[in-house]
């Protein structure tokens, strides 16, 4: 797999994981924590895509 798809793949699912821990205390996708997270679980998902590959 090339360093490109993992990087992808991990993005992909950092980005999910980190928008659905704001539903655990019933935030929705689009509230402010919601995206907050999003964008964090994206950046985590890069760096741990980046050093699988």
């Amino acid at each position: 797999m090339s360093q490109k798809t993992s990087i992808w793949i991990g993005m992909t699912i950092g980005t999910m994981l980190g928008g659905m821990i704001p539903s655990l205390w019933d935030a929705g996708l689009f509230s402010i924590s919601g995206v907050l997270l999003s964008g964090l679980g994206g950046f985590i998902g890069i760096y741990v895509g980046y050093k699988m590959s």
